[in-house]
């Protein structure tokens, strides 16, 4: 079976994104009312990009090549099409971002509310346990401790967990707009 790698052109120890366009309608959301250099890429578009990327290995280098219709080129329509690329991603990347502090703050505020329940939680069990050593006492002050490790259990799978994800998207959508885009005739 062909390694994926295989799948794709390279030039200059490069592996090739190509895109071939009959429209230049077809790499931007045509609902975006944004001015052409600023849309928004089509999702079909930027996944894309973004699965190729994916199939390869991490330190594997990406060169983007558009092919555009030669009266797209000739109008002077395709050049902006390298820095409207660009310009999407850095948006993205901008927004991943914004999307990380927001989580961060609301995940470190969660971790101190889930401490100050566990604190209260234990200072509860303990009195609960000074009431005896029976089944019922035993049962009550083992609710509680559990309810003061579960109350961490939401901060802390997002301070550990949930943060990454954003953090690799973010860097992905920075080294896309830092990639070559090359526009070529069809």
């Amino acid at each position: 079976m062909p390694e994926i790698d295989s799948l794709y052109h390279k030039r200059d120890g490069k592996v090739l994104i190509e895109i071939n366009l009959t429209s230049i309608n077809q790499l931007f959301n045509s609902l975006d009312p944004a001015p052409f250099h600023e849309k928004e890429l089509d999702q079909a578009a930027e996944e894309y990009i973004i699965d190729t990327i994916n199939d390869l290995p991490r330190n594997t280098e990406f060169s983007i090549v558009i092919h555009a219709p030669l009266d797209c080129i000739e109008k002077g329509e395709c050049p902006m099409i390298p820095n409207a690329i660009r310009n999407h991603f850095r948006y993205r990347a901008l927004s991943e971002e914004r999307h990380f502090r927001q989580r961060f703050r609301y995940g470190r505020l969660n971790l101190v509310v889930a401490l100050v329940f566990l604190a209260a939680t234990l200072i509860v069990r303990n009195q609960i346990q000074q009431f005896g050593d029976g089944l019922v006492i035993y049962f009550l002050a083992e609710v509680f401790t559990i309810a003061g490790w579960v109350a961490l259990w939401a901060p802390v799978t997002l301070l550990l967990y949930e943060l990454y994800p954003i953090i690799q998207n973010k860097n992905l959508y920075e080294r896309i707009s830092r990639m070559e885009i090359e526009l070529l005739p069809k």
